[in-house]
């Protein structure tokens, strides 16, 4: 891929919550866009990484024991088989980056799992 991809051009092309996009590929790994609003589903994913970069916004993301806080330009990487929580009271803007097949619920499941390889 040659062209340079513009977030917000890609943002402004869907707005539901919790419904990732992907944007990139490189090797096995996604990059996808996701809008998040309100509380998401405890979870975990057993076979990876998982990779939230806050493009606009704040979120938070709660562990068992602690909640990291993220702002725009701010990024962390939750360990395979850390069970968490990512919310945000007003809309935040992400970019995930995680191998080619994740579930957005992980092991959890439930009505706010997402399409997979939904490309914009």
């Amino acid at each position: 891929m040659t062209t340079p991809i513009n977030f917000q051009e890609k943002f402004k092309k869907f707005s539901d919550h919790w419904s990732p996009r992907v944007i990139a590929e490189m090797n096995d790994y996604q990059f996808k866009i996701v809008r998040i609003k309100g509380d998401f589903v405890w979870h975990q994913h057993d076979d990876t990484d998982e990779v939230f970069i806050v493009i606009d916004g704040k979120m938070s993301i709660e562990f068992d024991d602690h909640t990291i806080e993220l702002k725009s330009g701010e990024m962390i990487v939750v360990s395979k088989g850390e069970k968490h929580r990512p919310y945000a009271e007003l809309e935040c803007k992400v970019l995930l980056v995680e191998p080619r097949g994740v579930v957005n619920t992980g092991d959890a499941g439930g009505s706010l799992t997402a399409p997979d390889d939904i490309w914009l």
